[in-house]
């Protein structure tokens, strides 16, 4: 299928992209405030780190979306492979970083990333390509099936061996649906569903920490003081905000009450800051990047750009929603960042550019 000629990223996308990004780093700032309270944390060194990542997420997403998606097509399968030698260097105790009770961050000097963030993208652009090269013959065992399957065989080892459950879950879930789009029967949709719930469910009965995760989340009063501990001060936090919050600033929870403040509770801050109307504005920016970026993907110029335009957009609403529902108490707590908000430099750097290929696809979207 031919590609149409350039013309300009497509608006609303792309105003949603700037409002997320910028509504993102002002919620972070107010969070990081917390940090102070904890530790003696330096807010500043924090800040400035965040500010540098921003900065080089904007760069990428700008270059990227320069960048002729047809590229990216041609070197899937590199990307792909690079990915998962990045996720390979885990296993190097000299250079691989143990923190939180997981081991899912390489530390070479003063560079610290976290290569599961490139490898979720890394995963889209494959998909993509073997749904592109494969066309109808997705509805063969052989060719939709087999394939996924044994993708989802190599990433679970990387990633359950990185303790990282949520990742491989999300990441699963968003080929999932792409396979579904491209026309994978129902049947193996439920049975790959089927054999996705079981793993879970053996991770729950075989880590201590999930089980955990699942206890307080069935009762939320069963360890106020330990597990149940942070969803507790994260719903006190999301109550205390009523209707328009205490005010940009104003939250009484991130000094010292609230675990997390700047990443996985950034969401329980931002509610009791802006309170209902702010909690539901900030859903509903994910909603529009979401939906936008549905639609540049069903007006790609081929079938390629069109599922790194869904993929992307089901791999972003479906982690952040995911970290919203947690902080509500609608799922058990997960280690997951709410996107272009959350602390952390890898992660908002892969987020701006994958926003950057699905502006690039939108310029020749028809």
């Amino acid at each position: 299928m031919s590609i149409s000629g350039e013309g300009k990223i497509n608006r609303l996308f792309l105003v949603s992209v700037i409002i997320l990004t910028i509504s993102g780093f002002v919620i972070f700032l107010s969070a990081s405030l917390g940090l102070l309270a904890q530790n003696g944390a330096d807010f500043g060194t924090v800040a400035l780190k965040q500010s540098i990542s921003l900065i080089i997420g904007l760069i990428v997403f700008f270059g990227l979306s320069k960048v002729k998606y047809t590229y990216l097509r041609k070197t899937a399968f590199f990307i792909f492979l690079f990915a998962i030698g990045l996720n390979l260097l885990l296993f190097i105790p000299q250079i691989s970083l143990f923190y939180g009770g997981a081991t899912r961050w390489i530390s070479i000097g003063f560079l610290s990333f976290q290569p599961s963030e490139f490898l979720k993208v890394a995963f889209i652009i494959y998909v993509a390509a073997w749904i592109y090269h494969v066309k109808d013959k997705i509805k063969n065992i052989k060719s939709g099936f087999i394939p996924y399957v044994i993708l989802m065989t190599i990433l679970s080892v990387l990633l359950l061996s990185q303790s990282d459950t949520d990742t491989l879950v999300i990441i699963a879930f968003t080929g999932l649906v792409m396979f579904f789009i491209a026309g994978m029967p129902v049947k193996h949709i439920l049975l790959v569903g089927l054999v996705l719930c079981a793993v879970v469910v053996g991770v729950v009965f075989i880590r201590p920490y999930a089980r955990e995760r699942v206890r307080t989340f069935i009762n939320h009063g069963s360890d106020a003081q330990g597990a149940g501990y942070q969803i507790n001060q994260s719903l006190i936090a999301i109550g205390s905000g009523q209707l328009t919050g205490r005010g940009f600033g104003q939250s009484v929870q991130k000094f010292g009450y609230l675990p997390q403040p700047t990443n996985d509770s950034i969401f329980a801050v931002s509610a009791e800051e802006f309170g209902f109307v702010g909690s539901v504005a900030l859903i509903i920016l994910y909603l529009i990047f979401a939906i936008s970026s549905f639609r540049i993907g069903t007006r790609s110029s081929d079938s390629f750009g069109g599922f790194v335009a869904i993929g992307i957009a089901i791999l972003i609403i479906t982690e952040s929603f995911l970290n919203v529902a947690s902080m509500l108490g609608l799922v058990p707590i997960l280690g997951v960042p709410l996107l272009f908000v959350s602390h952390g430099g890898t992660a908002l750097i892969i987020t701006l550019a994958a926003a950057g290929i699905v502006a690039n696809i939108s310029k020749y979207a028809k």
